[in-house]
């Protein structure tokens, strides 16, 4: 399902704001074995001459035969309970979908009663960022994902698209970034996010995760 206007104007500016210029972002990378790696700035400058680059042709080649992704992220729920980036807007935002308002919307919607927590992740897809085709399944915990869109004036050949696959590999659906809309689709469910292309003018911007039936951090 998708739900338009989920902010009040204010709100969606505020946060888009925020997502545009004062979100530090780390550089997501799939690795080899699975693990995601995440790059803070500082790691950026700390690398050796060529092993970024390495990380990221690594990543987009392995894309050719499985899993993989390259894209900007900034992990809500770690620097929460971490206590990083204190007073940060999107501290807020982390309370707000963990809050029993929200978490009662997210029930009522999705039909899982079992909600307990809502886990995010601020993302921005560059020109040549990408998620390979996958279901987000797990150990059970992760009951229906979500993404809330801020993404202005996208043009469908920017690429960038939400999209739902068949198993027989035909794109079932697939849903263009838009600004201040929230999707929502059970798991598992195929999906994947299409290649933003190189001359795409304005940031594919976005709050993504799952909502989740395992025991708040505390």
């Amino acid at each position: 399902m998708q739900a338009d206007n989920l902010f009040v104007p204010d709100v969606a500016e505020q946060l888009y704001e925020v997502l545009e210029k004062y979100t530090p972002w780390h550089l997501a990378v799939h690795q080899d074995g699975g693990k995601p790696r995440l790059l803070s700035q500082n790691d950026w400058r700390t690398l050796a001459p060529g092993d970024l680059e390495a990380l990221m042709r690594d990543a987009t080649a392995r894309a050719g035969a499985g899993f993989s992704y390259v894209y900007m992220c900034y992990p809500m729920i770690d620097a929460y309970v971490q206590g990083r980036d204190a007073g940060h807007p999107l501290h807020s935002l982390t309370e707000f979908l963990n809050s029993e308002a929200m978490l009662s919307f997210a029930r009522d919607v999705s039909g899982h009663e079992d909600v307990v927590k809502i886990d995010a992740q601020a993302t921005f897809y560059r020109p040549g960022d990408f998620l390979t085709l996958h279901d987000d399944r797990d150990k059970g915990q992760r009951l229906a994902a979500y993404t809330l869109g801020f993404s202005r004036n996208w043009r469908p050949d920017w690429g960038g698209q939400l999209m739902f696959h068949t198993l027989s590999n035909d794109i079932e659906r697939g849903f263009i970034p838009r600004f201040n809309t929230m999707t929502l689709f059970r798991v598992p469910t195929l999906h994947s996010v299409a290649p933003v292309a190189p001359y795409a003018r304005n940031p594919r911007l976005s709050v993504t995760g799952w909502l989740r039936n395992d025991p708040p951090v505390k």
